[in-house]
This record gives C-alpha cells, structure tokens and sequence, in this order.
C-alpha cells in the first residue's frame, strides 16, 4: 500500500494525469501499472519506497536548489521587474554578494548589477528536506522588449562562490494576423499532398518546383492566398513505415526528395551530374518512377542521391574551396544553423554508413556512436568530412527552394502564401532524439487513446519530451523547431496541439488503452510559438480535433491561434446535424476532411468503411453495420444542410438515394457553405476537386494500405486547365492584402 501512495503521489508532482474522459464520455482511471512503468521511463525506481520519498520531496522543492530557475516565459505586458535568486542560508551573512548580468540579443545589450544581500529589501527563508534557503528578489527591468535573454547570476559567500544561469523569455500575448485577415478579413487557398503531385519535370514525387509553380497558380489564377502542405521533415523514405511524413527522423530538417534537382545550379555546371542525368540507366529509371502507380520513395531518393553527390563535388571543389560567392552563402547558412545542423548531418552519414551494412537504428550501433558527444563521433566527423557536408549541402539546397516557393507566393499576391505542417514527435531511432537523448523519455510511445475512427487507439510511435527536461534546457529544442518550421512560410499548422497541453503516453509494451496523459507547461510553450510567429509573420494553426476540451480552446483563442474545424465534426451534439455556417468560429481555419480522414467522395460512397471492412479494422460486424447506417444518415444531413442554406445544386435531390456518387456541382456546393462561414481561413482540398476516393493515411494501418504513396491520377499541368478550378477561383470574394516575408524582431 505504501509504495502504491508514493507512485501515485510522485506521478501526480511528475503531471501524469490519474483519470481522463475518453470519447465517448466515460470515465477511464490509469492502472497503477501504467503510472509505475512511465516513473520507470523518465528514472524512477519504484520499487524502492525510500527512494520514492527522496524524489517526491525533491520534486517539492526542486526550484529552491538551484540560484536560480533555469527558465522564465512572461508577458511584455506583465514582467514582474524582479529575478528570484535562492541562496543556501547556512553559508551567506552581512558580506554575501549578489551578482547578475542580463544580455540580450543584439550587440552591446548587456546589463551588469550587484549588491550586498543585505541591502536587497525583499527576501524570505523556505525550509525543506532540513535545508534553509534565502529567497532574495532583486530588481529587474519591467520593459524588457520580446526577445530571449540570458541571465547570469552569480552569489559570493564565504568559502565559494555560486554561479547559476536562465534563459529569460519575453513574449507578447498574442500570435502573428497578417493584415488581411484583420477585423473581418477572410482568406481561402489550396491544400495539397506535395509528394502526390505529378509533372513533366519531377522525378516521381512532387518536388519543391512543383511547390512554386502551384503557389503561381492558386495565388495568380484562382485568387488564393495559400497553399497548404504536408509536412516535408526528414525520413527514411523506406517502406513500410519510413514514408509517413508524420514520422520523421528530424522535425528541424526536410527529406531530400522535395529538390528540385533541375533547379540546382550545380548540376546545370558540373559535368559529371549532367553525365548521369543523361545516361540511358536513369533516363530508364525515370521513366519507370514516373510511371508507377505507387510512389517509390526509395527509388526517387536513390535516383536524386545519384545526381545530387555528383553535383556536391563539383560544388566542395569549385565553390567550397575556393570559397567563391557561392560558397560563402552556403558558408553563412552552415554558421546561422550552429550545432543542430552539425549534429543531423553528422547523424545522416553515421546512417548512411552503419545502414550500408544493415544496421538501421543508432541503438544498434556500436556504443561509442551513441552520442554525437562522444570522441568516436568527433573521429568520424573528421574522418568523413565530405559525407557530412554533403548533409549540410542538401539542406541548403532546400532551404534556398523554400526561399524561392516563398518568393514566387509573394509575386502571386498571395496574403499568406506557404501554409506548412509541424508533426508532433520525431522517431526514435532519428536524429532529433540521437542528438538530445536527455529530453526523451525513450522507454515511452505516443498515441491516442481508441476513438470513433480508431477503436483500439494508437500508438504513433514516437517517444515524448519530458516537459521538466525540456524546461531545464531552456526550452533549446523546442525553439529551434518551432523556429525551423516558420522558415520562408506563412502559415504553420501545429499537429496534434492538444499535446501542448497533455500529451498521451504508452509505456513499452502497453496497449493504447491503458497508456495515461500527461500535462505539458502550454502557458510558456503558446508564448514562446507567439513570440516566433509574430518574428517570422506566420500565423499560427493548432490542430485542436477530438476531445480536447473547452479549457484548451480558450487558451488557444487567448493566444490568437486559429482553431482547426472540419465540416465532418461540426455537429449539433443532440441531432448529429450538421452546424450552419454561422456556427462556426471566427479565429479559425475550416475544412471538409484532412489526411487522415476520407475525402469527400470517399465519405459520399462510404468508400472508407468498406477498406476498414475489407483490411479487419472493425472489432466485429455491429460496428460495421452502425457505420454504414450513420453513414447514410450523415448524406441525408448534408443535402439537408445545403438546402437551408441555398446551395443545393439543380437537379440534385434531398434523398441520397438520388446522388449514388459525389458530384463536381455537390462538392462545390459543400465548398461554398464553407465559404459562408466567419472563419478565418477556407481550405479546399485538391484530392476533393479532382474526386479522389481514397484518402492518403488510414490510421491503424502500416503496410495493409498505401499510406502517403497515392499520386494524383492528373500531372499539375493538366490540373490547370481542368474546368472546376475555374469555377472554383474567388469563393471567397476578392482578395484583401499580399504577403510579406520581412520578418520582424519584436
């Protein structure tokens, strides 16, 4: 019984959360199990009871043991104008010195102040474990500008001296509106699966030259104002589970498919890459890539590899070396990106190199290459010079892509133009948690529990952040992807943003159904994507689907992040109706369908509940039954529903029955009762226009389906000349505005 109390007592100071609500509104309580295996995760020991009060006590008084906290987010608008520094009372007196020094961002914005400990007005004695410590609080600018600062506190007792550090965050309230979207301004654009997109010039899977050609032509022809995307994070690019961009090896870096390798000005030089592009073995293999029903993601990155490494010699040895105009660019991009970059190039060599010889997972490396700390690793930097830049360079290269898209958007008259997509966790065996191993609970996966659309839940196979480690390293990883992923947009949606909030882990070897949430600090990290948002002018998406409740909304709203609303789940919670436009919020972006969910054809035929019938995903024929008939129900709802407002097409009837597949005219029509709401944002989805049935993902599935491998069945020059693009183009009245990528330092 007593070790029972204590692991429950310890979870709850670790913000593991007892019981929830599942989807259905029942009460679920966490087995004691799960709570013991996830204190395990992160470092417990909880057999030992003596052990367990140690950490209990020191979780109780964890911010009085260090001078001071490693890490503080406040408002511009409230700073509290003081630094709480905690000194050991047994060892200060009359002379103890108090030290501390605030540095900014900008050159020269350093401020240096001291004094006695005696002469500072405001301290107090806490006691805790038979320690006694002083708080002393000692003053501080109350109109510091946002930014991070870095504050260096030093406290001279008698016998030694003290040093501790923070990371002092001052953000504003509220994230970045462009002003197109202020007051009543609205704006719609298109949403694409990048990868699926065909074309003369691509390789097999669309690149980042048929990214910019689409922005042209949604924000020229059509009259929108974005294009939103998958996400384009690194991978493996090999089946069955290495394709899902929501899986990546790196949220910081993009998978090397997305080149456009007819863009890059080393190949156009560099004889050796022309000779390979002209050789009838890829002229061969391009023809087969471009062809195949199917992506193949490790066929088009072998194919680009091939050209890209020989265009990188040409480039080391041309412009690196000889540190051309060129060169010093890439030189420039290498130093802004500091360690982060060096460790996932060096990462991406280390993969190359142990996967060459079957070995894909960095914990089955030799030890020595655990860690990119260790002297094994700083030999093999050395030793493999080449190979690592070659990462470094790829990255450059679809940085400067990005760059372009983002331009050729802003030519467009676009207000917002790229609208990217931040997964909610890396893989383990990546090199986001290669490199930061100490911020993962690495013994723990993600998921959700089961749901509506996936009855025995998921597990997305991933490990969590620690929230206590994130925020003892000041936040470091979490900025610089946040910060990452703003880069050349201007819009980012944040999937999964309920795990800003609680996050639901399973520990190895548990089912979804007994894994637990866990609460995150959301204040500081809403603040700190406001604080990036408003630098980059980039509006902020939080995917907020499922049961997250009213609580997260607010603080979402709080923070002038867009809500995420799709016509499917927009409900009357009594009849099952579907909300009329002015139902919907404002501060929001609005939709029929996402990725994981069927497009509108799919959810017109019920197309998705025979491939789950067909693939075994329902537990037995009553749920198949019950989805077929609220199927039919819901087709009956949406005809209902365009007919109070006026946009039942002619001829269409208000029985389904009538409508046995979905139309070019109904799918408008569902588009434009979208248009008529206050929301924010529309986004019209490409595979819904063209009348794709089958969705790209279908949660619960790895190799059962052909999850983010669907092309498009038209290449993008054939999409702009089809006829419902046309009638498609200012659903949402005129345009109001244009982008601007001159990012601000607030």
């Amino acid at each position: 019984m007593e070790i029972r109390r204590l692991i429950d007592e310890l979870s709850e100071l670790c913000g593991f959360v007892s019981e929830y609500s599942d989807a259905w509104g029942r009460r679920r309580a966490v087995p004691l199990e799960t709570k013991a295996a996830a204190l395990r995760a992160v470092g417990y020991d909880t057999e030992d009871a003596e052990g367990l009060r140690k950490a209990i006590e020191g979780l109780r008084w964890e911010r009085y043991r260090e001078l001071i906290e490693p890490v503080k987010v406040v408002s511009v608008n409230a700073q509290p104008g003081v630094l709480r520094i905690f000194i050991p009372a047994d060892e200060a007196d009359g002379k103890t010195r108090l030290r501390w020094r605030v540095t900014g961002e900008e050159e020269n914005d350093t401020e240096v102040r001291e004094a006695l400990l005696s002469d500072v007005g405001q301290t107090a004695v806490k006691e805790f474990g038979g320690r006694r410590v002083i708080e002393a609080l000692v003053a501080d600018r109350d109109d510091r500008p946002p930014g991070y600062y870095d504050v260096g506190v030093e406290a001279v007792l008698q016998g030694r001296t003290l040093s501790g550090r923070m990371r002092l965050i001052v953000t504003p309230d509220r994230a970045y509106l462009p002003p197109a979207l202020a007051g009543g301004g609205r704006a719609w654009g298109l949403g694409i699966s990048l990868y699926a997109l065909r074309s003369g010039g691509n390789q097999g899977a669309g690149d980042l030259g048929d990214l910019g050609r689409v922005l042209e032509w949604t924000g020229g022809r059509l009259g929108g104002d974005f294009v939103a995307i998958n996400p384009l994070h690194s991978i493996t690019n090999r089946l069955p589970a290495g394709v899902s961009p929501y899986s990546p090896l790196s949220r910081l870096y993009c998978n090397m498919i997305y080149i456009d390798i007819n863009a890059v000005e080393d190949i156009r030089d560099s004889r050796r890459a022309r000779a390979v592009m002209e050789s009838p073995e890829f002229g061969e293999e391009l023809e087969r890539l471009r062809q195949s029903e199917l992506i193949d993601y490790e066929g088009v990155a072998r194919l680009k590899t091939r050209v890209l490494s020989a265009a990188f010699q040409y480039f080391y040895e041309e412009h690196l070396l000889q540190s051309t105009a060129r060169g010093r660019r890439f030189r420039a991009f290498v130093a802004s990106e500091g360690r982060a970059l060096d460790d996932y190039a060096t990462f991406m060599a280390l993969h190359e190199e142990f996967g060459s010889r079957g070995i894909r997972h960095w914990r089955d490396w030799p030890r020595g290459y655990h860690s990119p700390d260790t002297h094994e690793v700083r030999m093999f930097r050395e030793r493999h010079e080449r190979a690592v830049t070659y990462h470094k360079y790829i990255q450059w290269l679809i940085d400067e892509q990005l760059a372009d898209a983002s331009e050729k958007a802003a030519g467009a008259g676009m207000s917002i133009g790229l609208y990217r997509d931040l997964a909610v966790g890396s893989l383990t065996e990546g090199s986001d948690v290669w490199a930061n191993q100490d911020i993962f609970a690495m013994d723990v996966d993600v998921g959700a529990p089961p749901d509506a659309f996936s009855l025995r839940g998921q597990n997305w196979g991933f490990p969590p952040l620690v929230p206590s480690r994130l925020r003892a390293q000041g936040y470091e990883f979490f900025i610089e992807m946040i910060r990452r992923n703003l880069r050349h947009a201007g819009a980012i949606r944040i999937d999964h943003a309920l795990g800003l909030f609680r996050l639901f882990w399973i520990p190895r070897g548990f089912k979804p159904q007994d894994g637990l949430y866990v609460r995150y600090p959301y204040e500081e990290l809403l603040r700190i994507i406001a604080l990036e948002s408003m630098r980059n002018r980039v509006v902020v998406i939080a995917e907020d689907l499922g049961t997250v409740g009213k609580e997260v909304r607010a603080a979402l709203r709080r923070f002038g992040m867009l809500s995420y609303r799709l016509l499917y789940f927009e409900r009357d919670p009594s009849t099952r109706d579907f909300l009329p436009p002015e139902a919907y919020p404002e501060m929001a972006v609005t939709s029929v369908t996402t990725h994981d969910l069927p497009t509108i054809s799919g959810f017109w035929t019920g197309r998705d509940i025979e491939v789950k019938k067909a693939l075994g995903l329902y537990p037995d024929d009553e749920a198949y039954v019950k989805d077929l008939s609220g199927r039919e129900a819901d087709r009956r709802r949406l005809l209902r529903a365009l007919g109070r407002a006026g946009l039942l097409p002619p001829g269409i009837p208000a029985d389904p029955e009538g409508v046995p597949e979905m139309t070019e005219e109904l799918c408008l029509a569902v588009y434009r009762y979208l248009a008529m709401t206050p929301s924010k944002l529309l986004t019209v989805n490409l595979d819904d226009l063209i009348g794709a049935a089958d969705q790209q993902n279908l949660p619960s599935t790895v190799s059962e389906y052909p999850n983010w491998r669907r092309k498009l069945p038209y290449t993008t020059e054939e999409l702009m000349s089809l006829d419902v693009f046309k009638r498609l183009a200012g659903i949402m009245g005129p345009r109001r505005g244009r982008i601007s990528r001159e990012a601000d330092r607030v």
